[in-house]
This record gives C-alpha cells, structure tokens and sequence, in this order.
C-alpha cells in the first residue's frame, strides 16, 4: 500500500516541478487547449444530433406504440453520450500527448536534466517524424485495451448492486492505469523501451501506478482541469519512470527516498 502514496507523490511533484518553471508550464498547455477545444466541439455534436443518429440507428421502434419508441432511444441517446464522454477520458491524454510531442518531449528532458546526478537526458536519437509515428501506432495500441476494458465494464454495470458500486472503482483504476502509460510513455519511449515492455513495467508496480493515475482519472473528470494537470502529469511520469528503471535522482524528484525518510523517522 505503500506505493499507493508514493505514486501520488510523484503526481504532486511534478506539479510542483511545472510551477517552478513557468515557461515549461506555458508551453505544457497549447497541446492540451487545442485537444479541448476539438473534444468540447464532438462531445456538443453529439449531445446535439445523437438523437437523430439514434432514430436513424433503430429503425425497428418506428413501429412502437408511445412511450416505448421514446424510452428506448431515450436510453440509446444516453448511453451514446456517456460512451463518448469515457471514449474522451480515455483518449484525452493520447490525443493531447501526440498533438504536443514536441512540447512535451522537450519538457520530458527538461525534467531528466534537472534531477539527474550529471544533468543529462537520455535521447531516442530519432527523427521527429518517426517519434510521432511511434506515438500514433502505440496510443491506438493502448485505446483499442481501454475501449475492450470499457466494453467489459460497462456490461459489468449492468449488474443490479455490483455495477452500482464496484465497477465504477474499478473503472477509475483501469483509467488510471492507462493515463500513466500514455504519460509515462513520453521518457520510457525516449528510452527506447518497447509498449510490450512499458506494459510489464507498469504491471510490475501496479500500486504504484494507481496511486499516480487514479487520483489523476479522478481529476480530468472536471472540466478543464485536464488541461492544466497535463504538463505537470508529464513531468510527474518522468520522475516515476525513472524510479521504475532504477535510475539515480537527486532534489525535488526523490518521492521514493523521501517517503523511506518519513517511515524511517516515524
């Protein structure tokens, strides 16, 4: 349970690293301003002719007798909208990750620089074009596992009592887990290290994952909120990456270190 804390101080860490640099901070939220505005566009063309798409999708209810036709693609319409709104909570951060690659691999280094011993960063020695390309085919990788996890769990919400209950928790940490893949993503593919080999990783500290990523997924829920979580959620990743990979940091990075402190003087 321990890691549960840890990895949420690695979330407020890089929060704290990003308001230190203002700069990088500035930088960190075009790509996600941009990711914004595109996703409040197709959420408001959704809650706007999802009825008609519903009608048109249902051509069997033409025939139902009131209220029955107006019931069910009333529940249609719904259920429409809350898949597109976890389709973008589940997306968001892929989306934003790609459009601002450049953004926020030079935060990435930025961070490695600043709490590595000899001040450097690992570089993937790739062309842009080939890091985007990595990014694009690896992000729709991790979408297609969230939307079988979604599929899976939104059966599981059907259930009287269980799906009322367990399955929304475990809907944040699946979530959760899959933010910090994407975010954690930014300096492990620096690093050259494969989605297959991020996946088991991330498996292998899973606690520490959700401790980063749930209160996370918890946090994009707000509107906006995503937006201005994004750069230091990246930085925060940097610094958790490279506790995963055994790697030596010094100053405000050392959550790990920090934490073994306060449990050494308790």
């Amino acid at each position: 349970m321990r890691d549960l804390g840890v990895g949420f101080k690695y979330l407020v860490k890089g929060q704290r690293w990003v308001a230190r640099h203002g700069k990088q901070y500035e930088f960190g939220l075009i790509p996600g301003l941009i990711t914004l505005v595109l996703y409040a566009g197709a959420l408001v063309a959704l809650a706007v002719y999802g009825d008609d798409f519903v009608t048109w999708a249902t051509p069997f209810a033409d025939d139902w007798s009131s209220p029955w036709d107006g019931l069910l693609r009333g529940f249609l319409t719904v259920v429409l909208w809350a898949l597109g709104l976890l389709l973008s909570v589940l997306t968001f951060t892929a989306v934003t990750l790609l459009v601002g690659q450049p953004f926020y691999e030079s935060l990435s280094e930025r961070v490695d620089r600043d709490v590595s011993p000899d001040g450097t960063a690992p570089e993937s020695g790739l062309p842009l074009w080939r890091e985007l390309w990595i990014s694009a085919r690896d992000s729709l990788r991790i979408v297609a596992r969230a939307l079988c996890w979604g599929v899976l769990l939104f059966a599981l919400g059907l259930v009287p009592v269980f799906g009322q209950t367990v399955v929304p928790v475990l809907g944040f940490f699946v979530t959760g887990f899959f933010l910090t893949e994407e975010l954690a993503a930014v300096a492990l593919q620096r690093r050259g290290v494969e989605l297959r080999d991020r996946l088991a990783l991330l498996r292998s500290r899973r606690t520490l994952v959700w401790g980063f990523g749930t209160p996370l997924a918890l946090a994009f829920l707000v509107p906006f909120v995503a937006v201005f979580l994004m750069p230091g959620a990246v930085a925060g990743a940097t610094l958790m990456a490279r506790e995963l990979l055994g790697e030596e940091t010094v100053g405000e990075g050392a959550a790990q270190d920090e934490t073994e402190e306060e449990n050494v003087t308790a």
